[in-house]
């Protein structure tokens, strides 16, 4: 089940999921006739809600997310079935949905933008994150370049549905012949799609407490941000510098004040190469701190409102219902069954 945003956030049952809609007017002189708007392909990817979302989650994924609403009809979900697959406590799973519905909210998805927002897992689950995929008809999931051998799965099992029930079999079926499913392809998110552990600059942020000192968490307050940089790990040179291999931590710490700072990366390779240290990390801190404040605001304005919250959820599952039915009533058709 997934709980759903719409307009990015969708909730595709009644557990959760979220779903993006999004409406515009255009104006058309009154001597042409208006033609439709073109066709956006559909991009679907989510994130499961166990733990509590950190920085590389939103520079590596959520950030990148909202950039893509103006172009994609995008679909994005809180993948909760994919949370039940480790051992988890019952009582926490609605309030971690909750919860990250209204960090995603928080952190700029829309449910004024979009068309149809649905979402996937971490990929880590290779035939429900298959379902979740071909269910909305997706053209497009967002994954790190390390990633792209996890949908090979998705496309063969398209692939194969296709060839076996599709075209003209499905066509003498009574359906519209054709593909079935689409055929998904990746989509390789720009820069901040690996943020590294604060302990250990080889290593991804770990998903485990919130406590954790090798991550910098969404809702952490300012004195946790500051003392987990400045227990972070460094090394013994005086200068800083990007993409030395020797050096993983140092352009770690470079390419996340870089990401929240706005900055590009040679104004901040010549701001920082001659800072220590000891400069460093106090500017670091204050800048997560200011790129964070919104989002943290935001998230408290919204979990203030839960009327508002649900109602999001409902409304992005039943948009995203309204795909999977239609998914599902070909699949029956096509492959023979008895719709139930």
């Amino acid at each position: 089940s997934y709980s759903a945003i719409s307009g990015p956030i969708l909730k595709r049952n009644s557990q959760c999921t979220f779903r993006c809609c999004s409406s515009a007017v255009v104006s058309h002189p009154e001597t042409s006739s208006p033609s439709p708007p073109p066709l956006k392909k559909r991009v679907v990817s989510g994130v499961q809600p166990t733990g509590a979302l950190h920085l590389g989650n939103y520079l590596g994924a959520i950030r990148n997310w909202v950039s893509l609403q103006d172009t994609y009809e995008t679909f994005f979900f809180i993948v909760d079935l994919h949370a039940v697959t480790l051992p988890y406590e019952t009582k926490d799973l609605s309030k971690a949905t909750k919860d990250t519905a209204a960090i995603y909210l928080a952190c700029g998805v829309d449910i004024s933008k979009g068309d149809e927002n649905v979402g996937v897992a971490l990929l880590t689950y290779p035939v429900l994150m298959a379902a979740d995929i071909l269910l909305y008809q997706s053209d497009f999931v967002p994954v790190g370049d390390d990633q792209k051998q996890h949908l090979e799965l998705t496309r063969q099992l398209a692939e194969r549905v296709n060839n076996l029930y599709g075209g003209r079999k499905w066509k003498k079926m009574g359906g519209r012949g054709g593909s079935i499913f689409k055929i998904p392809e990746p989509l390789i998110p720009p820069t901040g799609a690996r943020v590294m552990s604060l302990t250990d600059g080889l290593s991804k942020m770990s998903k485990s407490a919130p406590s954790d000192q090798s991550r910098i968490n969404l809702l952490d307050p300012k004195d946790v941000i500051a003392n987990k940089i400045k227990r972070c790990k460094t090394d013994s040179f005086t200068w800083l510098e990007f993409d030395n291999p020797d050096r993983p931590e140092c352009n770690n710490l470079l390419c996340i004040y870089q990401l929240v700072s706005g900055k590009t990366k040679e104004e901040v390779a010549q701001e920082c190469q001659n800072m220590s240290w000891g400069t460093f990390k106090p500017l670091v801190t204050d800048a997560l701190v200011a790129h964070l404040q919104p989002i943290q605001a935001r998230y408290e304005e919204i979990m203030s409102e839960p009327s508002y919250l649900d109602g999001v959820l409902a409304e992005g599952a039943a948009k995203a219902t309204d795909i999977a039915d239609s998914t599902l009533n070909n699949v029956y058709q096509a492959m023979g069954f008895l719709r139930r």
